[in-house]
């Protein structure tokens, strides 16, 4: 295979242009007498070249480590992701590259490369060969190190261009409607066709009362439109060799449009500073003055409704789930009879998993029940402890000495300080806001250490945690067994916050259930483990009262 990147970093760059790469690789390939593949694969190479247009320094920063030690993060490139399962599945014997940074510029990829060629993939260079020694290998480094740099140098001279632009109030930014982008950032000027409507837009919603709906309606018979823009490229056109002119379009205004432009200080002569407050700009003049976007913006505010809603919809789940990444909550909401729940993520929010039905969430959650207790090994570990029981005993003693000594020197520091408030007062060791400060720190902190439970009994603690266990895998019946509402009562009973992202459920447990998020015996620590038992004793006893009760109203 021949794999040729044009990166949208680099655009002048002669080695940067596609025709370049193919030419001198087909050179190369008839030069070592190398057969090139003649496949055409759909969305990936014609006639075994395959053609990138994609950044090499971007990386995706969301990654991965599974208990049985692997490492899952995802590669960027589209095609180069397939052309490296391909390789790795031994489809094709190699690939040529015009020179590394055309194949690498990021650390992550430098690696699957390295992986590549020790797993005897045949790995070619245009510009550079690579002995198969120390040398050639610190030679491999030192180029990938090099591209690199490149790469971050060019990332740096756009950032500081862009922060040296804006510090003199230069807009480094498309300029909203009613002023022209003409592919200079130092000068904006209006639009104009689009800029009247603009102006007279701010002076109806500050001296009529109108709607924005209505004004929408209003500005779409003055013949305003949006400036044009091209849609978003599907996947099948971002994959494709060749050039795709997408013709822009200008879409009619809407009264979301309207709120917007409404509220852009844009037209008061204002841009975006470095630390993201406005400031004057030198790119534009505004088309507004400073008492008429007053005026409307308190028309704005003054018509703002909150919505509220006497009689919500009675759906399960409502406000359990939440994105894993921006912490959004999933919204129940009904489509052709089946209750589905969708998440209206931030933005910049990368989590796939935006919307599921009933069914699978409650799979999902009953999936995360069934490993929530003790199995027969772990039980059998626990059993087996026992001789260092007598040890964890002493230390838990320590700790509670220690702990009574904590609440003594506690307590005599807030009879000291309430005692002799008036001469503290009086010789200035406090002034009245400090000596406030103090007694609070110090009632909290006392507060904080008698929630701290007491030894107890650590058989004790072995039953009630070995009952718990049996208890949580009962519930785990009734609850397959169970309806929604009575998955629903389980649900809330057993987690206190459950998060999604890209298909995987993550949850923190309610009261005693924490103990099962850390299974400490799995790991060959019983000892630590049950230290932790005896913290939560209280926490463990409380869900047990509760699954108790649960367990009673729910059996047949």
């Amino acid at each position: 295979m021949i794999y040729t990147r044009k990166s949208t970093d680099d655009s002048d760059n002669q080695k940067n242009s596609i025709s370049y790469q193919k030419s001198e690789a087909i050179k190369y390939a008839k030069a070592q007498r190398l057969p090139i593949a003649p496949v055409d694969i759909e969305d990936l190479c014609k006639s075994g070249i395959i053609a990138e247009k994609h950044t090499g320094f971007k990386e995706n920063l969301n990654w991965k480590i599974g208990t049985d030690g692997l490492v899952n993060y995802k590669i960027e490139r589209p095609k180069f992701h397939q052309l490296v399962q391909m390789l790795y599945q031994g489809r094709f014997k190699g690939v040529i590259f015009l020179c590394w940074d055309r194949a690498s510029r990021n650390k992550s990829d430098d690696s699957i490369i390295d992986k590549l060629l020790k797993y005897g993939v045949d790995i070619r260079f245009v510009q550079a060969s690579y002995d198969k020694s120390s040398s050639g290998e610190l030679h491999m480094d030192i180029d990938g190190m090099f591209a690199r740099h490149y790469s971050r140098v060019i990332k740096e001279k756009v950032t500081l261009t862009n922060f040296k632009l804006r510090q003199e109030g230069i807009c480094t930014y498309r300029a909203p409607v009613g002023y022209l982008n003409l592919g200079d950032p130092r000068n904006k000027p209006f639009d104009p066709k689009r800029a009247p409507i603009i102006k007279r837009l701010f002076e109806k919603y500050a001296k009529e009362n109108i709607s924005l709906h209505d004004l929408a309606r209003w500005a779409n018979r003055q013949g305003l439109t949006m400036p044009p823009v091209r849609r978003r490229r599907t996947e099948k056109e971002m994959l494709s060799d060749e050039e795709i002119n997408i013709e822009p379009v200008a879409r009619p205004v809407t009264y979301k449009n309207i709120h917007v432009i409404l509220g852009n200080p844009f037209y008061l002569g204002f841009i975006i500073g470095n630390e993201g407050k406005m400031i004057p700009s030198s790119s534009h003049k505004p088309l507004i003055s400073e008492s008429l976007f007053n005026e409307v913006q308190k028309n704005l505010h003054s018509k703002r409704r909150s919505v509220s809603y006497d009689n919500k919809l009675v759906h399960p789940y409502r406000g359990i789930f939440r994105c894993a990444r921006c912490h959004r909550v999933y919204t129940p909401y009904e489509q052709k009879g089946q209750i589905y729940y969708g998440a209206k993520c931030e933005q910049n929010c990368n989590n796939s998993f935006r919307s599921f039905n009933k069914p699978c969430i409650e799979y999902m959650i009953g999936e995360k029940m069934a490993r929530m207790h003790f199995t027969e090994h772990e039980i059998e570990q626990i059993k087996n402890a026992e001789h260092d029981y007598s040890a964890l005993k002493i230390q838990l003693e320590r700790e509670s000495e220690s702990l009574d000594r904590q609440k003594t020197k506690v307590r005599d520091d807030l009879t000291y300080l309430k005692e002799n408030k008036l001469t503290l007062l009086k010789s200035g060791v406090y002034s009245p806001e400090q000596y406030q400060k103090e007694e609070f720190d110090l009632v909290k902190k006392l507060t904080s250490l008698n929630e701290v439970p007491k030894t107890v009994d650590l058989k004790e603690v072995l039953e009630t945690v070995l009952h718990f266990s049996e208890l949580s895998k009962t519930v785990h019946i009734t609850y397959l067994l169970g309806k929604t509402p009575q998955k629903e009562e389980i649900t809330s009973l057993m987690f206190s916050e459950l998060t999604l992202s890209d298909n995987d459920l993550s949850y923190k447990g309610r009261n005693g259930f924490r103990i099962f998020e850390s299974p400490f015996v799995s790991l060959g620590a019983p000892k630590e483990w049950f230290s932790e038992m005896v913290r939560n004793h209280h926490l463990i006893q409380a869900s047990i009262s509760e699954l108790e009760e649960l367990v009673k109203n729910h059996s047949p």
